[in-house]
């Protein structure tokens, strides 16, 4: 079992950043393909960035350069650090934690809203 707790959502201007931090319990964090997915209201839930236990980053085309997905084994927490925030950023961003090999399991936090204004 892992739970995700995300933190770091909020408002900001268009051009500011944001931090986004997901904390994980439990010891399948190691294991675990981390990722950040987001939601917009009206919107399918999407990919924004992921990282595998081995440190190789994956990343939606619309936040490459603008987004840095890393992880800290060490504090069992992962991170996304979004620089350059456009208003189409806005949505629900919600932490996952996946694994597609054995022993497989998919979890997710409760989400965390981020405003991006004008």
């Amino acid at each position: 079992q892992v739970q995700l707790v995300e933190s770091g959502g909020g408002l900001v201007q268009a051009g500011g950043s944001l931090r986004l931090s997901c904390a994980a319990s439990g010891p399948s964090f190691r294991i675990a393909t981390m990722g950040w997915y987001r939601q917009a209201p009206g919107k399918q839930r999407e990919l924004v960035a992921d990282i595998t236990s081995g440190g190789v980053t994956n990343y939606a085309d619309s936040v490459k350069v603008r987004f840095t997905i890393s992880r800290d084994n060490t504090k069992n927490t992962v991170y996304l650090q979004m620089n350059s925030l456009k208003r189409e950023d806005t949505a629900v961003y919600y932490c996952n934690a996946a694994r597609s090999t054995f022993p497989r399991f998919t979890y997710w936090g409760q989400g965390t809203q981020v405003i991006v204004s004008s």
